[in-house]
C-alpha cells in the first residue's frame, strides 16, 4: 500500500513537472534568432532561384555571347543552370564535413555566429555578379551558401536539442523546419513582378541574404552557449548552470544538471569521437542506419524537385505563365502551416506518428499527381487536381518528414558523439539533395509524368523501414532512447556503459565534485540530491 502510495506520489511529481515547463524568453529568443540566420537561408536559397531563373538564363548566355562571340547551346545552358541550382548541395556537404571540428572548438553559438562570415560573402558575391559580367561569381556564391547551410542545419538542432527540455525537444526542434518553410515563402514572396522579379532587380534578391545574418549576428552574443557543452565539454559548471537558468527561467537547475551528469555516467567518456569510431560501435548501430535512411529520404522524397522546378511543374498542369509566380506562393504558405502544425502536435502525437504518415501520405499523392499529370490532356479539370496534390505532398512532407529527421539526430546520440553523427547525416542529406537537383531535369525528360513514380517508391520505402525499425522518443531521455535501441542492436545497457571507447574513458565524477563544491560555496540554492 505504501508503495502504491510513493508510485502515485511520484507520478503526480512527474505531471506537475511537465505542467511547469515552459518557453522561457531566453529560450524563444534564441530559437527564433539561431533559425532567422541559419535554416531560414537554407529555405529562402531553396526557392529563390526559381523565380528569375529566365533571367539567369539570359545572363548567362550574354555573358557567354560577349565573351565568345556565340550563343551557349541549349544543352550547355540546361547544364549550367542545372550545376548553379546543385553546387548549391556540394556546399553543403563540405560545411557538414567540416562542423564537427568547428562545433568542438568554438561551441554550438559561437558557430552559428562564425557562420555569418560564409552568409555575407556569399551574398556580395552573387548579388554583385551581374554587374561585373560573371556568372561564376554567381555560382560561388552558391558555392558560399551551401557551406553556410551546411554546417547551420547540422550546429542549428545540435543547438536547440542541447537547451531544451526533453518535454518540448521536439517543438523546439521543428523551429528549424518552421524556419525553412518560411525561408522558401519569402523568397518566393521576394521574387514576385512586383518585387524583384524583374530583369533589373533579380541580384537584390541575393543581396537579401545580408539582414538575416546581421540580425543574427548582434542578438545571438547576448544569448548563452549550450550547458550540455559547457558542463560536458568545457567542464565548466558554474556557466552552464547560468545557461540553464536563463533557458528554464528558473532558479533551482540541479535536477537538470544531475541529469546531464547521468548521462555522461552511463557513456563514462566526454570525449569527442571520430565518425570511424562511432560506425565501429555496435552499441549506436541501428541509430546510425535510421538516420542515414531518414536523411536520404527526406531529401530523395521528390520535394526539392518540387520547390526547384515549381514554375515548370506548374507550366506542365496548363497554369498560365503570368499567373504561376502567385500559384506558387501557395506551395510557400501551406509548407509554412503545415510546419507550424506539426511543432504544436508532435509532443501530443509523437515523432512516430508524424514522420511515417507523412511518408505514406507523399506515397498516395505521388502516385495521383502521376495519373493526372499523365491524363490531363483529356479531362479538363485535371491540372487543377495537379496543384491539389503538389500542395498535399508539401502538407504531408512539411508535417513530418521536413523536420523530425533533424530532431531524431539530436535525441539518438549522446554528448560525444552528436557532431559525428550530424556529420554522417549531413553528409547523406546534402548528397541526396546534390543528385536530386542534377538529375531531376534529365529524370523528368526520359520518364514524362512518370517521374514522380521514383519519389513515390522511395516515400513507401522510408515509411515502410520506420514503421518496423524507428521507436518512439517522445519526452525521453537520451539515456531511454538508447534502452528502445539495445536489444534491436544486441547490446545490453551493461555493455554499452563497458565498451563505449574504453581508451578514452572520462568519469564524471570530477565534474559532478565542481558541481557539489559550488553548493557547498553558495553559488545554488540546492545540490543534486
Amino acid at each position: 500500500m505504501e508503495n502504491k502510495q510513493q508510485s502515485n506520489g511520484t507520478m503526480k511529481e512527474n505531471n506537475a513537472v511537465k505542467k511547469k515547463v515552459n518557453w522561457s524568453g531566453s529560450l524563444i529568443v534564441t530559437s527564433l534568432t539561431g533559425a532567422f540566420g541559419s535554416s531560414f537561408l537554407y529555405g529562402y536559397n531553396l526557392s529563390v532561384v526559381n523565380a528569375p531563373a529566365g533571367y539567369i538564363k539570359k545572363f548567362y548566355n550574354e555573358t557567354w555571347e560577349r565573351r565568345y562571340g556565340f550563343s551557349m547551346g541549349e544543352g550547355t545552358l540546361t547544364l549550367l543552370w542545372s550545376i548553379t541550382v546543385s553546387i548549391f548541395a556540394i556546399g553543403g556537404l563540405v560545411g557538414a564535413i567540416i562542423v564537427t571540428p568547428i562545433v568542438k572548438f568554438f561551441g554550438r553559438k559561437c558557430t552559428l555566429l562564425l557562420n555569418n562570415v560564409f552568409a555575407v560573402a556569399a551574398a556580395l558575391l552573387m548579388s554583385l555578379s551581374l554587374l561585373a559580367g560573371s556568372f561564376e561569381m554567381l555560382i560561388l556564391g552558391r558555392i558560399i551558401m551551401g557551406i553556410d547551410a551546411g554546417i547551420s542545419l547540422s550546429a542549428l538542432p545540435m543547438y536547440l536539442s542541447e537547451i531544451s527540455p526533453k518535454e518540448i525537444r521536439g517543438s523546439l526542434g521543428q523551429v528549424t523546419a518552421i524556419f525553412i518553410c518560411i525561408g522558401v515563402f519569402t523568397g518566393q514572396v521576394l521574387g514576385l513582378p512586383e518585387i524583384f522579379g524583374q530583369e533589373s532587380r533579380w541580384p537584390f534578391l541575393f543581396g537579401a541574404i545580408i539582414v538575416p545574418s546581421l540580425i543574427q549576428a548582434v542578438i545571438l552574443p547576448f544569448l548563452p552557449e549550450s550547458p550540455r557543452y559547457l558542463l560536458l565539454e568545457k567542464h565548466n559548471t558554474r556557466k552552464a548552470e547560468k545557461a540553464f537558468q536563463r533557458f528554464l527561467g528558473k532558479d533551482d537547475v540541479s535536477h537538470e544538471i544531475e541529469e546531464v551528469l547521468a548521462e555522461s555516467r552511463v557513456q563514462r567518456n566526454t570525449k569527442l569521437v571520430s565518425i570511424l569510431q562511432l560506425l565501429r560501435t555496435r552499441a549506436v548501430r541501428w541509430q546510425i542506419v535510421t538516420v542515414v535512411i531518414t536523411m536520404g529520404c527526406y531529401q530523395l522524397c521528390g520535394l526539392n524537385a518540387i520547390w526547384y522546378y515549381t514554375n515548370n511543374i506548374f507550366s506542365e498542369s496548363g497554369i498560365n505563365h503570368e499567373t504561376i509566380p502567385y500559384v506558387t506562393l501557395s506551395t510557400g504558405a501551406v509548407e509554412t502551416l503545415a510546419a507550424v502544425f506539426s511543432g504544436l502536435v508532435i509532443e501530443r502525437l509523437g515523432r512516430r506518428p508524424l514522420l511515417i504518415g507523412g511518408f505514406g501520405l507523399m506515397t498516395l499523392f505521388f502516385t495521383v499527381l502521376t495519373i493526372s499529370l499523365t491524363l490531363q490532356n483529356t479531362v479538363h479539370w485535371l491540372p487543377y487536381l495537379s496543384i491539389f496534390c503538389i500542395l498535399a505532398i508539401i502538407a504531408s512532407f512539411c508535417i513530418g518528414p521536413g523536420g523530425i529527421p533533424f530532431v531524431l539526430t539530436g535525441e539518438f546520440f549522446q554528448q560525444s558523439q552528436r557532431p559525428a553523427a550530424f556529420m554522417i547525416a549531413g553528409t547523406v542529406n546534402w548528397l541526396s539533395n546534390f543528385a536530386v537537383g542534377l538529375l531531376f531535369p534529365f529524370i523528368q525528360a526520359g520518364l514524362q509524368t512518370y517521374c514522380f513514380l521514383v519519389f513515390a517508391g522511395i516515400c513507401f520505402a522510408g515509411a515502410t523501414y520506420l514503421f518496423f525499425i524507428l521507436p518512439e522518443t517522445k519526452n525521453k531521455t537520451f539515456h531511454e532512447i538508447s534502452q528502445a535501441f539495445a536489444k534491436r542492436n544486441k547490446v545490453t545497457l551493461e555493455m554499452q556503459e563497458m565498451k563505449h571507447y574504453p581508451g578514452e574513458r572520462k568519469s564524471s565524477e570530477e565534474q559532478e565534485s565542481n558541481f557539489t563544491s559550488s553548493v557547498d560555496n553558495g553559488e545554488t540554492k540546492k545540490g543534486i540530491v
